[in-house]
């Protein structure tokens, strides 16, 4: 029996699978970049644990990927948590960019792209992942990312960039004040999850001409400062993984058109290429 967990900063998505069957269970998101190694095996102990109940212990191989998965002694850390809680199942540890590129490619060549809560990009080989621009965060990059979007949005809405009657609306349904905006930014953690948390607003006012300019501007920036440095952009597949891309399909693929790029692909989850892949 082998379990499969897809996790990103906001929420980590684990299928069971045992041949033909199939079961799915979701838990917060594990990041170790945000989270220690106690913190981490803690979350899976009171998260993921209670809803495995007895198949936990039938459980022989977990495939892992990981936002902030990318250096050995994160991935060391993730691997150590699920170690306390699965001390039988062999534990391979991968990040989010590598399940971006199986789910999309499986052994073909292509540009994986992930957009979701944080953003990232990379050229794969059909085989590892040869090159990738760092994404950097949302602070200096994660460009098109949920993060950064929110960002750009409640930057504008505060310094009234946007018209009084929409900055009402999204204080009034979200039931915000400036100051509670500055203290989910600077002062509690995930900053990126409370930022991200803002995406639904926009997509529901998406035809405003303001904030689809806004949108397809992010996009812009992310092919601009990473997709573009590839050599091998204009030539292979490009495929996209995560909410941000699925929600906004039509201003992404406006976007790449206007950089001369075609993508193949657009799925807000891996998982479903992802199971096909570890089937192989």
């Amino acid at each position: 029996m082998i379990l499969i967990a897809d996790s990103g900063s906001t929420k980590t998505h684990w299928r069971l699978a045992d041949n033909d069957k199939q079961q799915d269970f979701f838990t917060a998101g594990i990041n170790p970049f945000y989270q220690t190694e106690a913190e981490i095996a803690e979350s899976i102990g009171r998260e993921l644990v209670p809803q495995l109940n007895e198949r936990a212990a039938a459980i022989d191989h977990i495939h892992f990927y990981g936002a902030g998965c990318h250096f050995p002694e994160k991935k060391e850390m993730v691997k150590l948590s699920l170690a306390k809680h699965f001390a039988h199942a062999d534990i391979e540890i991968c990040n989010d960019l590598l399940a971006a590129c199986r789910a999309l490619f499986a052994n073909r060549e292509g540009i994986g792209c992930i957009l979701g809560t944080g953003s990232n990009s990379c050229y794969y080989d059909g085989n590892e992942i040869k090159d990738n621009v760092s994404p950097l965060g949302f602070i200096i990059g994660d460009e098109g990312s949920g993060a950064v979007l929110g960002k750009i949005f409640v930057g504008n809405i505060l310094k009234n960039q946007l018209p009084a009657s929409l900055k009402q609306d999204f204080l009034d349904e979200y039931n915000l004040t400036t100051e509670t905006i500055l203290n989910g930014v600077y002062k509690k953690p995930f900053p990126n999850r409370f930022l991200a948390s803002f995406v639904p607003f926009i997509q529901k006012n998406i035809d405003r001409k303001e904030l689809h300019e806004m949108v397809r501007s992010s996009f812009d920036d992310f092919f601009r400062r990473n997709v573009m440095q590839y050599e091998q952009a204009k030539h292979i597949e490009i495929g996209f993984v995560g909410s941000i891309g699925a929600i906004f399909e039509e201003t992404l693929r406006e976007s790449a058109f206007h950089f001369g790029l075609k993508i193949s692909k657009i799925t807000a989850s891996p998982m479903e290429g992802l199971t096909e892949f570890h089937k192989l």
